[in-house]
């Protein structure tokens, strides 16, 4: 046995560095936190071959003092706290003072700064096996400067485990990203190489906010987001959140931010689950860009060794603001909203006509057999144009106020039978229409007055009993009939269901469930909890629980998955939604059922009052399933299928 002795300093460093310096991005992300901590408000990073041969970091904050440079290089020494008190509300990003000594000892690190009143710059190097420090004037601006060179040279078992060029540099560039969308009023520069990537200026406005996103997470990010700013009982959260219809196959594009600090929490990632639960499709991940601001007391920062995760002192209430604030947000997305800004614009654009318009010369007339008199529109006789009368692109009659009314009261029988009766309907019975094809309009016409048009328009046709066409001002919509009323039969049912309360009904041979002990007293520290989610649960020994009450809606469930789901949350989490999960699903199958089927013949009456339903329900861009009930074809999506305008 070897005989206990202390480690030289360059060892303890190392070891150090090896929590803290995993590859070239995680010495990126310490000096340029160090960088936001000193006050920068510009921040230039170079590197080359990934960040392997050199890493240059730049930056105006207020610098190091001369008396303060070989300090700072040294272990633990920070200026960020002093005392037990500081570090449980601790507002930096970094505060444990070990990064600048880790870097050091695994690569050539110079580091020059000046101090607003010195003369002159100063440079600052470590040198030998204990690393002492030597400084040096030399001529440098107001901020601080590190070189960081040929990293893990003097450890090539770490080097070798480095991946290539291209993967490091990826790393990288996403730690600049992440640091980018923390600090909007700074501003960040990133050259790999000798060629820019990036040149982001500081943003003051919501519009620079929103360019900084785009330019970061993809233009297609900001148009299908929306916008979420909420303040409550000091706990403010404000950001963009992804339509679910803009989900992703992986969580590649999920940033959370804690009071500045990027993190990925169990309990926030469960929060953003629970509230896309109704709406996004099975396998997917959502997309959002969010930050979360509260007091630094109420949150551990100093549990992860790269500070990558948190522990807030009441879990259950931020997981709760979490998720009631993203769901209602979700929850009052309109089609409107999901409509590209131009389709909202009061002033209808001038199209070109004619052969600038992409039509082809006029030709020479053709007999055809006389229009209809009830034709919505005519032609010139030779010309092949729309005549005068028939305006820019097609004649258009005004519907009337007692017309849409009375569309909705035939579309409105559809849901006479109630959401119980509905849960039976067979197919073959007829849902408020008739089996025949319904006698439908020669054209159906949108108001002169592009404000008087819906955002879903008004329904034109209805193709193969499956989807619902309608034009609306900016080109044509298409509905899927049956998604839709699903949705709307479901939202309708769980408003109902709310406004009921869960109904609860005894067993007539009680179930008893083996479970540990931690489980047991948890059980029975939240007897009130379950009872409102209408479980009671009796404590009958120390690893047993008896289940004498379940909801009604659950009882053919497995009820001892669902308590140990429910358990399980509430050690995790601090909450659970199993039960009501679970009773989600339920309803989610009797609004499938209850809904109308595909090719079921409607009129336009009635496609045009579930278009003004869908409107009025709240996640009707989705189905029960995710799956997206309507889609937008704009006149320019459909000019360019046929080559118009060139």
């Amino acid at each position: 046995m070897k005989p206990i002795r202390l480690l030289d300093t360059r060892l303890a460093n190392q070891i150090a560095a090896g929590e803290v310096v995993e590859r070239p991005a995680s010495v990126v992300k310490e000096l340029l936190e160090n960088s936001l901590d000193a006050g920068a408000k510009r921040v230039n990073v170079e590197v080359e071959n990934g960040g392997v041969k050199l890493i240059r970091i730049r930056d105006d904050g207020h610098g190091i003092a001369k008396d303060d440079l070989a300090l700072a290089l040294s272990r633990h020494a920070t200026s960020k706290i002093s005392e037990l008190e500081d570090l449980e509300g601790v507002g930096t990003l970094g505060f444990r003072g070990e990064a600048l000594a880790s870097v050091s000892s695994v690569s050539r690190l110079t580091l020059t700064s000046h101090v607003d009143g010195q003369e002159s710059g100063w440079q600052v190097r470590t040198e030998g096996r204990d690393m002492e420090a030597i400084v040096n004037p030399a001529p440098h601006p107001v901020g601080t400067t590190i070189e960081v060179k040929d990293l893990f040279f003097n450890t090539p078992a770490r080097r070798k485990f480095l991946r290539t060029e291209k993967t490091e540099f990826s790393h990288l560039e996403e730690v600049v990203k992440r640091l980018a969308l923390s600090r909007f009023d700074v501003g960040f520069g990133l050259r790999h190489n000798q060629r820019s990537i990036h040149q982001l200026r500081p943003c003051n406005t919501q519009a620079e906010k929103d360019r900084r996103v785009a330019s970061l997470c993809g233009p297609k990010f900001i148009e299908n987001s929306v916008i979420v700013d909420v303040n409550v009982s000091g706990l403010k959260l404000w950001g963009w959140v992804g339509l679910p219809t803009f989900s992703r196959s992986s969580a590649d594009l999920q940033y959370f931010f804690v009071n500045g600090r990027v993190i990925r929490d169990k309990l926030v990632a469960h929060a953003v689950r629970q509230a896309y639960r109704d709406v996004l499709y099975g396998g997917r991940h959502p997309t959002f860009v969010l930050y979360l601001e509260l007091d630094p007391a109420l949150v551990d920062v100093n549990v992860h060794p790269t500070k990558h995760e948190v522990r807030f002192r009441d879990g259950r209430t931020v997981h709760n603001f979490l998720f009631s604030t993203l769901h209602r947000a979700l929850g009052e997305v309109s089609p409107e909203d999901q409509l590209p800004p131009a389709a909202l614009s009061s002033q209808p654009q001038a199209r070109a006509s004619g052969v600038e318009g992409g039509e082809f010369k006029s030709q020479e007339s053709m007999p055809l057999s006389p229009a209809p008199a009830t034709a919505s529109h005519s032609y010139g006789a030779s010309s092949g144009q729309p005549s005068a009368s028939a305006g820019a692109r097609q004649a258009r009659e005004t519907p009337q106020p007692d017309q849409i009314q009375k569309q909705i009261q035939v579309y409105s029988e559809l849901y006479a039978s109630g959401a119980t009766e509905r849960s039976s309907v067979q197919e073959s019975q007829p849902l408020a229409v008739n089996d025949a094809p319904a006698a439908q309009p020669a054209s159906v016409n949108l108001p002169e007055q592009t404000a008087d048009i819906p955002p879903l328009g008004f329904a034109i046709a209805q193709l193969k009993g499956i989807y619902i066409l309608s034009e609306n001002e900016q080109g044509m919509i298409l509905v899927d009939m049956h998604a839709a009323h699903e949705r709307i039969t479901y939202e309708r049912m769980k408003v109902s269901w709310h406004a009921d309360g869960i109904k609860a009904q005894p067993l007539l041979v009680p179930k008893s469930i083996a479970v540990s002990d931690r489980e047991a007293t948890c059980a029975e520290e939240n007897y009130e909890y379950f009872k409102k989610l209408g479980l009671a649960l009796e404590r009958m020994g120390p690893e047993t629980l008896l289940v004498r009450q379940v909801p009604v809606m659950l009882h053919n469930a497995d009820v001892e998955k669902l308590v140990r789901d429910v358990l399980s949350d509430l050690m995790q989490h601090g909450d659970s939604d199993r039960v009501e999960s679970q009773m989600n699903e339920v309803l989610a199958t009797m609004a499938c059922h209850g809904s109308v089927r595909a090719n079921r013949r409607l009129s336009i009456e009635e496609m045009n009052a579930l278009l003004r339903d869908m409107e009025q329900t709240e996640r009707s861009g989705q189905c029960n399933h995710g799956r997206p009930t309507w889609t937008l074809l704009t006149l320019d999506q459909l000019d360019k299928l046929f080559l118009r305008g060139r």
